[in-house]
């Protein structure tokens, strides 16, 4: 058993949301305060967000996160 990591990022939008509540369907878990900063180069706000799962595998650095 292994607990996994993810840090999920996007711009400002009810993107973020839809992508943080889609893991939370799919058993991950919030992990500390959401972050939120300003993309300089981009002229954006972008937001940020933890989450982690416990899993029933051996965690190797070739798996895909978000298929877990």
């Amino acid at each position: 058993m292994a607990t996994i990591y993810r840090f999920l990022s996007e711009d400002d939008t009810s993107a973020f949301c839809h992508k943080v509540s889609a893991a939370l369907a799919a058993g991950w878990s919030l992990h500390g305060a959401p972050t939120y900063g300003f993309d300089a180069a981009r002229g954006v706000m972008r937001c940020g967000q933890a989450v982690v799962k416990d899993i029933d595998a051996d965690y190797t650095p070739d798996m895909k996160l978000g298929a877990q």
